[in-house]
């Protein structure tokens, strides 16, 4: 059976770190179906957020092959335990087909902002989970979206303990 895991990992700020990380799953012939990297309040290390399927054998595998890498600090699997995920969308939206009204309601109920206003468009700014920005896709109909770009989820444990040197 294979399960969605969110696996956080501290790694080393510097040039190759992400590329040696791609390259192990590209390797072994696993996918990555959403990754995020960015500094940490540590300028020397980076936080990745790394999204992948499997079954338990293979994130295993998985997990033991990212920890010999000599850039990952630190690794943790969220999924294991309580923890928030939050995506960020950027919905481009054709405003000629459907109304300004009905897109500024639909981006409220969705409590997103309107970020970029042209005559023809408007540009949606939504954070959440997965499944709220895809309901908010299937609510504003794919014919009337021009783009969307999606960070991915990012993730963080619930409660006092932290991924942490």
């Amino acid at each position: 059976m294979k399960n969605r895991h969110v696996i956080s990992i501290l790694l080393e700020n510097e040039s190759g770190a992400l590329s040696r990380v791609a390259g192990l799953f590209s390797a072994r012939g696993y996918n990555i179906e959403s990754l995020t990297v960015a500094p940490t309040e540590d300028a020397t290390l980076s936080r990745m957020t790394l999204v992948t399927s499997g079954s338990t054998e293979i994130i295993e595998q998985i997990t033991k092959q990212l920890n010999k890498l000599v850039d990952v600090v630190k690794l943790v699997d969220l999924s294991e335990g309580p923890h928030i995920e939050r995506e960020l969308m950027l919905a481009k939206v054709r405003t000629t087909a459907i109304g300004r009204d009905e897109v500024k309601r639909l981006a409220d109920i969705f409590r997103g902002n309107v970020i970029d206003v042209t005559d023809t468009s408007y540009v949606v700014e939504l954070t959440g989970t997965t499944s709220k920005l895809d309901a908010f896709i299937q609510a504003i109909h794919t014919e009337n979206l021009v783009e969307v770009v999606r960070t991915g989820p990012s993730g963080i444990g619930r409660g006092e303990k932290g991924l942490q040197l």
